[in-house]
């Protein structure tokens, strides 16, 4: 059952708060690309070692989403948000006081459980401001494109302190510092209710029970796959051109930012597109594009590498908030905060293990492009699952039905 009508300037509110949030922590998780190869010389690490900089964040956030994910059904989306933000910002400015890589790792991990209780919050709440499922995933392109906003402003933001002479760790002081501007938004603003449509208990036996289920596990294993290959641009796209000093080199250098601006754009236009194609037609034929992005950077080296992978942003931008809605909108409302922390752990899981596994095989082989052929068959395989539910469309009955009964029926205005 939906949630009460909520007034138009407190749902505006709602959403702007929830956009920038997204932005907020973008700025830093997606700023990992360009950290690494500086603590790399800082702390002298190899690959494998300084990817922990990515790799205990999106551990520390997909166990937090598996082990959490339900208080924002429990707690409600406001408690939830406000618990991980206040978390989040407190954390964020301690980086300005270390020195050392094991507390910076200390503090990364702290960083990702926040991430992963308030973010659950704000995916469980856009269902709530939904009229339709439709407009869930709508509403998730565009959240999720201010999440690419964040991924842009990050990086410039590290650059520009490197250049200046100052360190990396005051982009999350900076971070910090909009986290507690949008803690003051939300104490501010009234969150519509959300009307439990299940007797059971809201627990953590739930969300264990709903990782059984086909819809959740499909959708995951999709997600999973899609932010495998994303992380090998954004995490090690910078290592692998940073030697380059081709013809292309002045693309070389900003190929990192041309990534993330085409992301970000493809995530805006996400409603235009998905309102005039069928959304699986679509996920099928990006996936196609990025798989060939992918294997003309190997076949034609880095010095044609360094054109497409930054293009490859385009056709990632809608697959990650697409597949993610549709998961999350296999579900009553009621249980969007479990289903979004289930998506979320194998969403980092995979951001996690993905970047370690390319990582470790860069290392084996010496040189980062061995890592992006391993990143090749995670694509291969996105595209043919892509393909499969294009052509059987498993979740759609189960998606029209709760767009009737979830939104449709509970006359949301």
């Amino acid at each position: 059952m939906a949630s009460p009508p909520t007034n138009k300037r407190n749902l505006t509110a709602i959403k702007w708060l929830t956009f920038v949030m997204f932005m907020m922590f973008a700025m830093t998780t997606d700023s990992v690309g360009v950290i690494i190869p500086e603590v790399i010389k800082e702390f002298k690490l190899s690959m494998t070692a300084a990817g922990a900089f990515h790799y205990a964040n999106m551990t520390a956030i997909a166990l937090a989403a598996i082990f959490l994910g339900y208080l924002a059904d429990k707690l409600g989306r406001k408690k939830t948000i406000i618990l991980g933000l206040v978390l989040f910002a407190v954390n964020s400015y301690l980086f300005a006081l270390g020195n050392s890589f094991a507390f910076f790792l200390v503090l990364l991990v702290i960083s990702g459980a926040s991430i992963g209780i308030f973010k659950t919050g704000a995916l469980a709440l856009v269902g709530d401001i939904s009229r339709s499922t439709a407009e869930h995933t709508s509403t998730m392109n565009t959240v999720e494109g201010f999440f690419g906003v964040g991924a842009i402003i990050g990086p410039a933001l590290v650059a520009r302190l490197l250049t200046a002479g100052l360190s990396w760790k005051w982009l999350y002081v900076t971070a910090a510092t909009i986290c507690v501007l949008l803690i003051v938004t939300a104490l501010l603003v009234k969150y519509p209710r959300t009307v439990r449509t299940v007797d059971e208990p809201i627990d953590l036996k739930r969300t264990m029970a709903m990782m059984r289920s086909p819809y959740a596990l499909g959708f995951s294993l999709g997600i999973s796959l899609y932010v495998a290959v994303e992380c090998a641009v954004y995490v090690w796209m910078p290592t692998l051109l940073a030697n380059y000093s081709g013809s292309s080199a002045f693309m070389a250098a900003y190929a990192i930012s041309v990534f993330f601006i085409l992301r970000a754009v493809g995530r805006f236009l996400g409603a235009w597109v998905l309102a005039r194609w069928n959304w699986t037609v679509v996920m099928t034929l990006f996936s196609l594009a990025i798989l060939a992005c992918f294997v003309g950077s190997l076949i034609g080296g880095v010095s044609t590498a360094v054109y497409l992978l930054p293009a490859s942003g385009l056709f990632m931008s809608m697959v990650y908030p697409t597949l993610n809605s549709k998961g999350i909108s296999c579900y009553p409302k009621s249980e969007h905060g479990a289903v979004a922390g289930v998506i979320l752990f194998f969403t980092c899981a995979a951001a996690a293990l993905g970047p370690l596994a390319m990582g470790a095989v860069s290392d084996v082989f010496g040189h980062p492009k061995y890592g992006f052929i391993l990143a090749s068959i995670f694509a291969a395989l996105l595209f043919f699952g892509l393909l499969l539910n294009w052509r059987y469309e498993p979740a759609q009955e189960r998606l029209r039905k709760l767009n009737s009964s979830e939104y449709e029926a509970a006359g949301v205005q």
